[in-house]
């Protein structure tokens, strides 16, 4: 069933999408769905081929995935923030025959494009032209209105996001289709299961906004994009459109409620009735801020790329339960398990394992490998360590993995490690998170230079802003003599971890 086309006929004048002062009536957003799923057949994408969406936020940044999706294909968002290097990588393994481009990302795409020899149709979207390029606006011209047939396979359609590298490259984690039956599930719980108004306030290339904005178009509501995050725009964008919901990383949050209270009070935000948060630990003051501004509207959960939602914190427990991310969500097993693979008893630490359901990710792209790695039988993993009260409410307390998250950024040690062991006057090095009051962690390299080189940590930083993206890049450096191992050779990470982090119980 084409839910989109359903909600085009029932309330076409409605508006389905609003980016500043452009706009589409479900009329209009359905067509030109439509027009640009036929032209993309036309270009010789088929079904299940990868498109890859390298589109800053706007209105083409949500109606590009949904063409997509309705020719058969799955988008595959790319990160704005990666460097030539990671984007050529990207654009390689994902095997993607068509790629999107925002203006802003034409030098990137210039630099690696000769090496991109899998990519069929380059298409730009903004203001800029090349002989080498098909133009969205081209497409949304010439293709053909009518509506494409409707998988009932595909649900609400695939995506592929990828994620950091714990093995020194991204993983492209697959989901070939979204059940609807889940997506319905989350929203009852929400409140979100009818038409609203939902503020996309995040970048879209991460699984989170482009996913909330997607099932409200799923339930007939409208999507208001913000191109960039400003705390203050957040607040008028919201006043405007009489916003009903909105997700945010704890940072936008924080960001928000820090603003002076002259400010905030500029601006009518009582319309906001479901504020989500998640993909960082947040601070209980900024919870407690958040709710003086936005009153009982504070939901969190738990969940990842790979494992979607996975606990849900409403907001009646978002202030009893602090530092709680909920009790596991509606039709969601979980099972904390020690090394060993048994059940921890409550209030033990454990690594936290989901019971495969039609919501979770196929796996890992062309990576059979971290696929296996990350399940245990029908249980799956991404290495988050956790206990649980006598409630059922979980605490995230460590990774097993040690992945960093800063600012809601999943940044994995692993990848950075790589790149620093390429300094010629680097012997060794340990990359891994310390805590950070505005971005939950910052990432922290300590480093071991050559035996007789010379190396200053502005040198090591330097070095990285090179060869990776910023938001990777470590904020600090610590140089030592030696990095401490056991009696095997292994590096001892957590020694150099630990101290950062004594005297908080969650290591997050």
């Amino acid at each position: 069933m084409d839910v989109l086309a359903l909600h085009a006929d029932r309330t076409p004048a409605a508006p389905a999408l609003i980016d500043g002062d452009r706009r589409l009536t479900w009329r209009e957003y359905v067509a030109q769905r439509n027009r640009l799923a036929n032209a993309l057949r036309g270009l010789g994408l088929t079904k299940g081929e990868h498109a890859i969406v390298y589109v800053q936020n706007s209105l083409e940044a949500v109606l590009v995935p949904s063409a997509a999706r309705s020719a058969g294909a799955i988008p595959v968002p790319m990160n704005h923030r990666l460097v030539a290097d990671e984007v050529a990588y990207i654009l390689d393994h994902s095997d993607a025959r068509a790629v999107f481009v925002s203006d802003a990302f034409l030098g990137t795409v210039e630099r690696v494009r000769p090496g991109a020899g899998k990519v069929r149709s380059w298409i730009l979207v903004g203001s800029e032209r090349r002989p080498w390029a098909e133009h969205v606006d081209d497409l949304l011209k010439t293709g053909d209105p009518a509506p494409l047939p409707a998988d009932p396979t595909q649900g609400l359609g695939g995506s592929m996001i990828y994620t950091g590298g714990t093995t020194g490259r991204p993983k492209g984690a697959l989901r070939a289709a979204t059940d609807p039956t889940v997506t319905r599930r989350y929203m009852e719980l929400f409140g979100l299961a009818e038409p609203h108004v939902h503020l996309v306030a995040g970048p879209l290339y991460h699984s989170a906004p482009g996913s909330f904005a997607q099932f409200t178009h799923a339930f007939g509501g409208t999507v208001v994009v913000m191109r960039k995050f400003d705390p203050e725009d957040a607040l008028r964008t919201i006043e405007r459109h009489r916003c009903t919901s909105t997700f945010m990383a704890p940072t936008l949050v924080k960001r928000i409620v820090d603003l002076p209270e002259r400010v905030r009070a500029r601006y009518d935000v009582r319309s906001m009735r479901v504020l989500v948060i998640a993909a960082a630990p947040c601070p209980t003051r900024v919870k407690e801020q958040a709710v003086a501004v936005f009153g009982p509207a504070l939901w969190e959960f738990y969940g990842s790329t790979e494992l979607g939602i996975n606990t849900i914190l409403p907001p009646a427990d978002v202030l009893r339960k602090p530092g709680s991310c909920g009790r596991a969500a509606p039709g969601i097993e979980l099972v904390l398990l020690d090394d060993a693979g048994r059940p921890v008893p409550t209030g033990t630490a454990g690594e936290l394992y989901v019971r495969r359901f039609p919501g979770m990710f196929d796996g890992y792209y062309k990576d059979s490998a971290a696929t296996r790695e990350a399940q245990r039988g029908e249980w799956a993993s991404v290495g988050d360590v956790a206990w649980m009260d006598d409630e059922g409410f979980v605490y995230i307390c460590d990774r097993k993995r040690d992945m960093v998250i800063s600012g809601g950024v999943n940044i994995y040690p692993a990848e950075i490690e790589d790149v620093l062991h390429r300094h010629p006057a680097i012997d060794d090095v340990a990359v891994f998170g310390v805590p950070d009051d505005d971005w939950g962690e910052r990432v922290h390299a300590a480093v071991q230079p050559r035996p007789g080189q010379a190396l200053a940590a502005d040198e090591v930083v330097a070095f990285a802003r090179l060869h990776m993206a910023d938001y990777k890049v470590p904020r600090e450096v610590s140089l030592h003599a030696e990095l401490p191992r056991d009696p095997t050779g292994k590096l001892l990470k957590r020694v150099l971890r630990d101290p950062y982090w004594a005297g908080r119980r969650a290591k997050v």
